[in-house]
């Protein structure tokens, strides 16, 4: 039992302190957008999963997340509690009732001129890799207007799906949603020819409201991260999934039913891997 509370005040511990880390230095907010994901993530159903992200762009960036994700970090931020033990020991924890909220996208991505980086967590470890911009553009000589907005159309095939999108020039940002830059202006609307996936600008904020303020991502999303690539990053969360249980074991705990809840719901997480829709089909 001691062994489990030990683990438990780790686990506190370093999603409080992951909270509470404040950036030394924050970039100018240069633009605010909100994009909504559509997206069809298991072969299974003909339904959309739907999401709200963010992208947030400074001088020489762009930073895009889960608009849930970031709302879980200021959660966590304004509800975290410092308790001294008897012991001189401190333990961090949450006020009674706070609820995180809950995402399947907790990953950080950053945008530049020189190349895209993606940030994820594999239980305690911040892993990271890089990636070149998008290159192989087709510019097509056509225009839409999409929620007053006037876009010239593009194309591009990557990692595995062909991409049709819509960007304006007027709005002179080479940033988009996910991994998706490189235009000679903000990504408006993107999606995949099959439809399974669609981010589409929703929201963006007034020029008149972005004096002085600052990009809103905590430092510790996007800082001390371990470089690493792709395939293997996919294959640390993995395995740090089906191992939870072994991890819980490793630190003493005699919780058996807890094990097997965790063996149950890796087993039910690999039964739904078979029908994923993932929107990157390749490295």
């Amino acid at each position: 039992m001691y062994c489990h509370k030990k683990l438990l005040q780790l686990f506190i511990i370093f999603y409080c302190t992951s909270s509470y880390a404040q950036s030394e230095k924050k970039d100018s907010l240069r633009g605010e957008f909100i994009y909504q994901l559509k997206a069809k993530s298991d072969i299974r159903t003909d339904s959309r999963y739907e999401e709200l992200f963010s992208l947030q762009i400074g001088d020489k960036r762009a930073f895009f997340a889960s608009t849930v994700s970031l709302k879980g970090d200021s959660v966590m931020t304004n509800s975290g509690t410092t308790t001294h033990n008897p012991n001189g020991s401190i333990t961090l924890g949450y006020k009674k009732g706070t609820v995180i909220p809950k995402t399947n996208f907790d990953f950080t991505i950053i945008q530049t001129n020189e190349n895209i980086q993606y940030f994820d967590l594999a239980f305690m470890t911040l892993l990271t890799y890089r990636e070149p911009v998008i290159k192989n553009w087709k510019l097509v000589d056509e225009t839409k207007v999409i929620n007053t907005i006037t876009c010239k159309k593009a194309e591009v095939t990557f990692k595995g799906r062909n991409w049709i999108a819509w960007y304006s020039p007027e709005i002179p940002f080479p940033y988009g949603p996910m991994k998706f830059s490189g235009l000679p202006g903000l990504i408006i609307k993107i999606t995949d020819d099959k439809g399974d996936y669609d981010f589409e600008l929703v929201k963006s904020v007034s020029n008149s409201k972005l004096k002085g303020r600052l990009i809103n991502i905590k430092e510790s999303r996007y800082t001390h991260a371990i470089e690493t690539t792709q395939p293997k990053l996919k294959e640390a969360i993995k395995n740090v999934r089906a191992n939870a249980a072994a991890v819980l074991a490793s630190q003493g705990t005699t919780i058996i039913k807890g094990q097997e809840i965790l063996r149950q719901r890796e087993k039910k997480r690999e039964e739904n891997q078979k029908y994923a829709n993932p929107l990157e089909l390749s490295n």
